[in-house]
């Protein structure tokens, strides 16, 4: 599969929003697309973003993104990369896209002298905690909990 990656573009919220709706279906979560570009814009391309994103490009289409964060770590008193999301089209699967995906995260959080690297997936992702495992990553069994404000 040829592809790029690439950081997300204003052009690209729309394919983004699209993207979003299916990784949260993936995930058997609740999405409404309603508002997304609007915060995703402001967040991503404000004056002060709080988001990072790549997409994966063809030549024709956005078939995948990674967003993340940083934040920091009471526990390791260090900052921390957190990838928010990771998705690729079902199409896009299986090229090994998510491992480049996943290096060009660990060189930013290197770059930027992170203590590591978290994110979450469901416990019925097997597929991705397999990926995950393979890469070396270790996972911690932990309950997520939201409070909606």
């Amino acid at each position: 599969m040829e592809y790029s990656i690439r950081k997300c573009e204003v052009s690209d919220l729309p394919k983004l929003v699209i993207l979003c709706q299916k990784h949260a279906e993936y995930e058997k979560a609740d999405y409404s697309p309603e508002g997304k570009e609007e915060g995703l814009k402001k967040v991503l391309f404000g004056e002060h973003p709080k988001l990072n994103c790549f997409v994966v490009a063809t030549d024709n289409d956005i078939v995948g993104y990674v967003s993340y964060t940083f934040d920091f770590s009471t526990w390791s008193a260090g900052d921390f990369l957190y990838m928010d999301c990771l998705y690729l089209e079902e199409n896009a699967r299986n090229f090994g896209i998510g491992e480049v995906l996943i290096n060009k995260l660990k060189e930013i959080a290197k770059e930027k002298n992170c203590v590591n690297m978290q994110w979450r997936t469901p416990q019925f992702n097997e597929r991705a905690i397999k990926f995950y495992n393979r890469i070396g990553a270790k996972g911690k069994d932990k309950i997520c909990f939201f409070l909606d404000l």
